[in-house]
């Protein structure tokens, strides 16, 4: 959508607001930076970079206030569960109101008045229409170009490619749980550093968050980023499932990540966690 709004087959807008949590892989903030300085920047379109804090960080501070992860648990009678997803209204959603609210002149708490909003454009495509929703203030409206295009993931895929972007990367936590096999092993196999960090991480986790144990409120089981319930040091990322050869074969755009219905990835408004999505993390306002 900033490509789209830049190269003038959309209107320009007035902003682009980066939700960053901290704890993007390295090739997202290459690739963002890149944005700002070869797509924004001439097309006169700033790009925001909004933030509540580094959740990484966050989950290990006994001191900080932690949205929770959606861990993966094993309970002590071999039960299974999730802890609470949180973290994308907290390091997503968050910021990026707080942002808005000062663009619009209103920071909290002030009341905007009912006639004062901005239009704010989410990237959904045609592929998933039924995620198009109204935004749950009123000083945001969302609306929806890509749908209004017609455009599905491929089109937008074939658009950034012909503008030099085909490698645009996903963004999401590096140790986001609702990663695939797929993309475990990508981290693994060509990002040493980053997999050390998202390993060193899983094992810090194991009894839960810091301030949660910090204020007696221990987890009864043990908690892990991979949907095995075992440590990611340990966990079958290797594991190829019958829905990733189907999408090999069938040379699907998202082949290497259609693992148990979920494409990786994390949007403010969509998250991509539970359902296939793909879209941009980006929010952009007019």
């Amino acid at each position: 959508m900033l490509a789209l709004s830049a190269n003038g087959v959309l209107p320009r807008v007035d902003y682009a607001i980066f939700a960053d949590t901290g704890w993007e892989p390295r090739a997202v903030y290459a690739h963002l930076d890149r944005l700002e300085r070869e797509v924004a920047a001439p097309a006169g379109i700033p790009i925001l970079r909004v933030s509540s804090g580094n959740i990484r960080n966050d989950a290990l501070n006994p001191e900080r206030r932690f949205a929770s992860m959606p861990l993966y648990i094993r309970n002590p009678d071999g039960k299974e569960g999730m802890t609470r997803r949180q973290c994308t209204g907290e390091y997503k959603i968050k910021p990026i109101k707080k942002k808005v609210r000062e663009l619009l002149g209103f920071p909290y708490p002030q009341r905007i008045p009912k006639d004062v909003f901005v239009e704010q454009w989410v990237g959904i495509s045609t592929d998933e229409f039924h995620r198009a929703k109204d935004a749950d203030v009123r000083y945001m409206r969302n609306r929806h170009p890509l749908i209004d295009l017609g455009w599905s993931r491929s089109d937008c895929l074939r658009y950034l490619t012909s503008l030099g972007l085909s490698e645009t990367p996903k963004s999401s936590c590096l140790g986001c749980p609702f990663h695939g096999n797929a993309q475990w092993r990508r981290i693994r196999d060509t990002s040493p550093d980053e997999w050390r960090d998202v390993v060193e991480f899983d094992d810090a986790i194991r009894k839960g968050n810091a301030r949660a144990n910090a204020g007696g409120n221990k987890l009864l089981g043990e908690a892990f980023l991979h949907r095995s319930r075992m440590p990611l040091s340990q966990a079958p990322i290797d594991h190829v499932t019958a829905a990733e050869r189907a999408a090999l074969q069938d040379e699907l755009p998202d082949a290497q990540d259609a693992e148990l219905g979920v494409v990786d990835g994390c949007s403010p408004w969509t998250c991509r966690g539970e359902l296939l999505a793909q879209q941009d993390d980006f929010g952009l306002a007019s």
